[in-house]
């Protein structure tokens, strides 16, 4: 197995206490150098855009009830930069960077290069950085950078069309990445099959009416809406204009080199796995609350279309999310278990659902260093990479340290590919 830790740097209150910016940090970075002198593999961190405090003032705030902010780190690159320079071999990762905001997939691309160019001169050149990308969790993030419905008819299928603008998206991101040039005409319309529509007859009629009564332009600055934007419609599906425009185009630095970098996308839809792996090697994230079958139908899916440039797949290219509890007194590591998914759930929904709470308990590993162990051994594969999170809903920075220190040095001996750090 493979150990890596999770960082969230979640600016909530616990408790009635939220911690100011700076004593988040701060425990971030003691947690962070602590995980390289205990031996974990990679520091993933989350990545997170816009205040969900601010979005809240909006009719569409997705998040309500939150108080604080879901995440600090709003880059992964400049964050990688100084953890490296403060630890010694611990690699960096994101989880998850957001390509759709901030500029989109080509401004994302070129950030990339540049880091890999910039970090080549460092004392830190050898070691990896694991970026993970996606679409972003909320809306909000993404709405500022115009990804939203252009007019009624994208509003209509919205769920679906933005599904495929992500996969669209992550084509430019890793062409650009991997040092092509071209333009948006390389790359085309968005093509929406038919298939993808449980209620395709209902969406055909919608967009004949679109194509013979287009809408004229507009934008009143506020809703974003505009034009038509259908192109075509048959029974096979839609063709809808990239929300992705631009002439030929490459990012620089040109001479970047991609042998320290490992992507991840964040998506289980298999057309998306695919069409990344036909450009670059890609892994696939996974969460914990994912189905074992649909787990194990990815890494079948992934063994035929991995991108032969990074040899043979492999279990560990899918990082797996694992909430932690651990404690020599096991009553007491259960108990902040369902008292960290409690808060959560309120957090998240003002609402508080026994069999939610039940449930995501379930899914977390809870106990002593020996049942603990025992849970990761029954639950997981001996060659998985296990993302630990131990800071989930806890500012008590030395009793995250503890545990990460009791993991290591009681759990990871117990398992395969483990050994004490003490």
């Amino acid at each position: 197995m493979t150990f890596d830790i999770f960082l969230s740097i979640c600016q909530t209150e616990v408790d009635g206490y939220t911690p100011t910016e700076r004593q988040m940090f701060s425990n971030f970075y003691s947690q962070a150098e602590l995980a390289d002198a205990l031996g974990f593999g990679t520091a993933w961190v989350a990545e997170t855009h816009l205040s969900c405090q601010v979005q809240k003032k909006n009719p569409e705030g997705v998040i309500p009830h939150f108080r604080g902010e879901i995440g600090l780190n709003t880059d992964i690159l400049q964050t990688a930069h100084t953890l490296m320079n403060r630890t010694r071999h611990i690699h960096v990762g994101s989880a998850i960077r957001n390509i759709l905001c901030n500029g989109g997939p080509i401004a994302h691309a070129e950030a990339v290069r540049t880091f890999l160019s910039l970090q080549s001169q460092q004392s830190y050149a050898d070691r990896v950085l694991q970026l993970g990308f996606a679409a972003g969790r909320f809306p909000f993030s993404n709405i500022p950078y115009g990804i939203r419905p252009r007019n009624s008819f994208e509003s209509s299928i919205w769920e679906i069309l933005k599904g495929e603008i992500f996969t669209q998206g992550a084509e430019i991101f890793l062409r650009f990445l991997k040092g092509e040039s071209f333009s948006s005409n390389a790359v085309g319309p968005l093509h929406l099959s038919a298939e993808l529509f449980k209620n395709w007859r209902e969406v055909y009629d919608l967009a004949q009416v679109e194509l013979l009564s287009p809408s004229p332009a507009k934008n009143d600055g506020v809703s974003g809406l505009q034009g038509p934007t259908l192109l075509e419609v048959d029974d096979r599906g839609l063709k809808i204009s990239s929300f992705f425009q631009f002439g030929e185009v490459g990012v620089i630095p040109f001479e970047s080199s991609l042998e320290n970098l490992r992507l991840t996308i964040g998506s289980h839809d298999p057309k998306t796995q695919i069409r990344a792996n036909e450009i670059l090697p890609v892994g696939v994230f996974n969460l914990s609350i994912t189905p074992p079958d649909v787990i194990e139908e990815t890494h079948r899916r992934m063994e035929k279309h991995f991108h032969p440039a990074g040899g043979p797949w492999r279990r560990d290219l899918m990082p797996r999310t694992v909430l932690v509890f651990i404690d020599e007194n096991p009553a007491r590591a259960k108990e902040a278990a369902e008292k960290a998914w409690r808060n959560y759930w309120v957090a998240m929904e003002k609402t508080l659902d026994p069999r939610k709470v039940s449930t995501a308990v379930t899914n977390a590993i809870a106990g002593h260093p020996e049942e603990v162990a025992e849970a990761i051994a029954t639950k997981y594969h001996s060659e998985d990479r296990l993302m630990l999170w131990f800071d989930f809903n806890n500012h008590d920075n030395t009793a995250v340290q503890n545990e990460m220190k009791l993991f290591m040095n009681k759990v990871a001996p117990l398992l395969p590919g483990g050994k004490s750090w003490e």
